[in-house]
């Protein structure tokens, strides 16, 4: 097996309310949900990357951003097992964040997609979340929240 190593950045966008935004995908003939963010490209630094992930998902601006979680154990992609997922997850302040999940939506949908949607943090459970590093970093936040 010829394993590679597929780079992913996460932001974790928290509001005042104790909210957290999700996003909602269906891509490859599969729904799922994450936290918005998704692959680090050549030549790019991870920063970068979650700029323009959060530019080109959320057509959203970040205002500043500090590195909560990288999962330090063996994850292989759903969707290409020869890939060895290496995923960083930073906490994210953004400019006018109220803008972002306003339009209500049904869950799940079919179209090849993506939409935003605030959810109160106390509410999520992990299996809310689809990818198992997403539902850890669910647990760990609601740890850091809590203490």
């Amino acid at each position: 097996m010829n394993t590679r190593f597929n780079l992913r950045v996460y932001a974790l966008i928290i509001d005042e309310q104790n909210r957290i935004l999700l996003s909602d995908e269906f891509r490859f003939g599969h729904f799922f949900t994450k936290f918005p963010g998704g692959g680090v490209e050549a030549n790019e630094g991870i920063i970068d990357a979650l700029r323009r992930e959060l530019q080109e998902e959320l057509a959203a601006e970040m205002l500043d951003s500090s590195f909560f979680y990288v999962n330090d154990f063996l994850q292989f992609s759903a969707f290409d097992p020869t890939q060895q997922l290496i995923s960083f997850y930073y906490l994210v302040q953004l400019k006018d964040p109220e803008k972002l999940g306003a339009m209500p939506y049904s869950i799940p949908f079919q179209e090849e997609t993506e939409k935003q949607r605030w959810v109160h943090i106390h509410e999520l459970k992990d299996q809310d979340f689809t990818f198992p590093i997403d539902q850890l970093v669910l647990v760990k936040l609601k740890e850091k929240l809590i203490s």
